[in-house]
């Protein structure tokens, strides 16, 4: 355990004692903060150590500093970026974003797991709406560095109908498109109903076409679920191989567990993370980017993603139980990969 991670263990207890989600709205507080000062700024890198440079990598026409980035749901309505560039990360995937502000589900919505280094959520896609992200996003560019890339998750308000869901998608892509280096499109939490049946390969295909269409045009990522059975899973992947799909992120939150209704997250779902990484890249070759996302807990895990195929890779409730010198391992371990 590096000195930084054992700083973060000696205050966890503490941490660990209040609320998950008001410690979550705490830090993002704290970040958005320390992100806005040049003092802030070096504090947060020396607590992650990242290193000030990295090895460098083009993926999408996107040129990302280092292998390793924020996942969607941690920054959801981008209000920490300058800090989230400060600590190393190569790029931060914000949202999920729908079109209309929703306030998401009931509190408590968000469960620590401890002894399973896990999380459990049922947040409902809280956030501030595309009109507010857009703007914030606007904002803070020109303050973020040159090279920090900006992810936008995207997805369908809940008091939506199925049937015009794919609308829902069209116009949080239409806001939010300008300001975004990427879109992700969530088709994979399990907390808002019916969302996952957009998974469907055809309807899918016809989602990414209705996007593909729109301007400005940016690089689409799809976010799958992790419990989908291996025909389906194979059949979604070769289908999205052969569509306006830039990439995939693999994986979402799981439903399979035994544990309070919501999705979990955490080291329990690294296994599945490599194995559909690994069964992705045999199934699309070099044809989609893909972005290990689950169980990343260690330098190990990360080289273990990139080694499994993985083009990139995103921290989120590892950084819940190891700190931000997680970050700095995660890049290290990702340097001799696939570089």
């Amino acid at each position: 355990m590096t000195w930084r991670g054992g700083a973060y263990q000696g205050v966890r207890p503490l941490l660990f004692s209040l609320d998950s989600e008001r410690i979550h709205h705490a830090t993002l507080s704290a970040l958005r903060l320390a992100g806005s000062n040049l003092p802030g700024r070096a504090l947060l890198r020396l607590a992650s150590g990242s290193p000030a440079s990295g090895t460098a990598v083009g993926l999408m026409g996107l040129r990302f500093r280092n292998r390793v980035g924020l996942a969607a749901g941690f920054d959801k309505d981008a209000v920490a970026l300058r800090g989230w560039a400060a600590l190393g990360f190569a790029f931060a995937e914000v949202g999920t974003v729908t079109p209309l502000f929703q306030p998401g589900n009931h509190r408590p919505r968000l469960f620590r797991l401890a002894d399973a280094d896990a999380l459990i959520n049922r947040m409902g896609f809280n956030n501030a709406g595309t009109e507010a992200v857009a703007a914030r996003l606007a904002r803070v560019r020109a303050k973020l560095p040159d090279d920090f890339v900006i992810g936008v998750n995207i997805g369908r308000n809940r008091t939506t109908p199925e049937e015009s869901a794919i609308a829902d998608y069209v116009a949080a892509y239409r806001a939010l498109a300008p300001v975004a280096d990427y879109v992700a499109v969530n088709v994979s939490s399990p907390n808002t109903s019916g969302l996952r049946s957009l998974q469907e390969p055809s309807r899918l295909r016809a989602l990414l076409a209705a996007l593909a269409g729109g301007a400005p045009s940016r690089p689409l990522l799809v976010k799958l679920a992790p419990d989908l059975a291996p025909p389906e899973f194979d059949a979604l992947v070769s289908a999205l191989a052969d569509s306006p799909a830039t990439g995939l992120i693999l994986s979402n939150t799981t439903i399979n567990h035994v544990h309070t209704a919501g999705g979990l997250s955490g080291r329990p779902l690294l296994p599945g993370m490599l194995a559909a990484v690994g069964r992705a890249r045999e199934l699309v070759g070099d044809r989609l980017v893909l972005i290990g996302s689950g169980g990343v807990f260690s330098a190990e895990d990360a080289s273990a993603a990139i080694s499994a195929g993985a083009d990139l890779v995103q921290l989120w409730t590892g950084l819940v139980y190891r700190g931000p010198g997680l970050i700095g391992e995660s890049i290290a371990g990702c340097y001799d990969r696939r570089t």
